[in-house]
């Protein structure tokens, strides 16, 4: 994704290009800030209607640099030490002048920590503020057939004047029209993401970006961190099947083969799940309880379906031979 090259030209004439820039697409776009509008005159009672994260780190981007000084900012504000300088050197991409989203996502699990991607929703962005994590935007400063891409970080607003404050280019504090804030954001498909440590979760993150997040962290993490992850999501979403299949997985990465036998059990019986079943039937084996392991296989064989079906009799076949 290239990111816009204006933060390269002086400050003084980026700033009025800019702003013009953004004028003349606010004027285009009308009155379509849907969310904006009915967020403003219909304000949640239980979202107070000023927040800023003053104390976010800043990075002011280098040309083309978007992507790498809005993930330093976001690392930063959680305390993971961040130069945008290095994290160029592992998302930029010089083919494409700027970097992609799913190198974002990678750039920030490479570091440790999670990556969860956001509702695509206005207000969802604001009560995560308000909870207290900025929110690195992608914004389509032009228009459809001539984007403009760049990436910033969300760290206030001020519903009452209309205003979103943004981590953005070689701007520390820059007060954006809300509206103008949701065109721009509209035009990379409302694409936001929050980083926070492991087993912490974003205010408003969803289950199905949870489990993608839990099983995007588990590819750069040990073991025994990502059973710390997995055991978090399973606190707020405790009859996912992902998850407790990725729980299991982690425990038996850990050396934890009973604690993995116990993950594996639940999953198979909460959610009559043949894979669960299977697993739990390798782990039991390799316990010594072979009866038990022969159990799991069969329950397999009866819920699987022809994907399953051949591992679910390769396991029942391992169960008996070794009995």
């Amino acid at each position: 994704m290239r990111c816009s090259s204006l933060a390269a030209r002086p400050p003084a004439w980026t700033a009025l290009f800019l702003w013009a820039f953004i004028g003349v697409i606010s004027l285009m776009l009308g009155g379509c800030a849907v969310q904006t509008q009915a967020l403003r005159e219909h304000p949640p009672v239980d979202l107070p209607h000023q927040a800023e994260l003053a104390d976010t780190p800043f990075f002011a981007q280098t040309e083309y640099q978007c992507g790498p000084a809005a993930l330093a900012t976001a690392l930063s504000a959680i305390g993971v030490a961040a130069d945008p300088a290095v994290l160029g050197q592992e998302v930029f991409l010089p083919a494409r002048t700027g970097t992609l989203q799913v190198e974002m996502i990678a750039g920030a699990r490479r570091h440790g920590v999670l990556a969860t991607r956001m509702p695509q929703d206005l207000q969802a962005v604001l009560r995560e503020v308000h909870a207290g994590h900025p929110v690195v935007v992608l914004q389509n400063l032009g228009l459809s057939w001539a984007p403009l891409w760049h990436y910033a970080v969300l760290v206030g607003y001020d519903i009452d004047v209309g205003d979103v404050f943004l981590r953005s280019g070689q701007t520390r504090r820059q007060a954006l029209p809300m509206r103008t804030f949701e065109h721009t954001w509209k035009r990379s498909g409302f694409w936001a993401f929050v980083v926070t440590p492991p087993g912490q979760w974003p205010a408003q993150a969803d289950e199905k970006s949870a489990v993608e997040a839990a099983v995007g962290f588990e590819r750069n993490a040990t073991p025994s961190q990502a059973v710390t992850v997995y055991r978090s999501a399973l606190a707020r979403w405790p009859a996912n099947l992902s998850l407790r299949m990725g729980l299991g997985n982690s425990l038996y990465g850990a050396g934890d083969k009973r604690g993995a036998a116990d993950a594996f059990r639940e999953a198979a019986t909460a959610h009559r799940s043949a894979p669960a079943w299977i697993n739990l039937s390798a782990t039991l084996l390799e316990l010594g309880d072979k009866a038990s392991a022969i159990d799991a296989a069969q329950q397999a064989i009866t819920l699987a379906d022809d994907v399953w079906q051949g591992q679910a009799r390769e396991a029942l076949n391992a169960a008996q031979a070794a009995r």
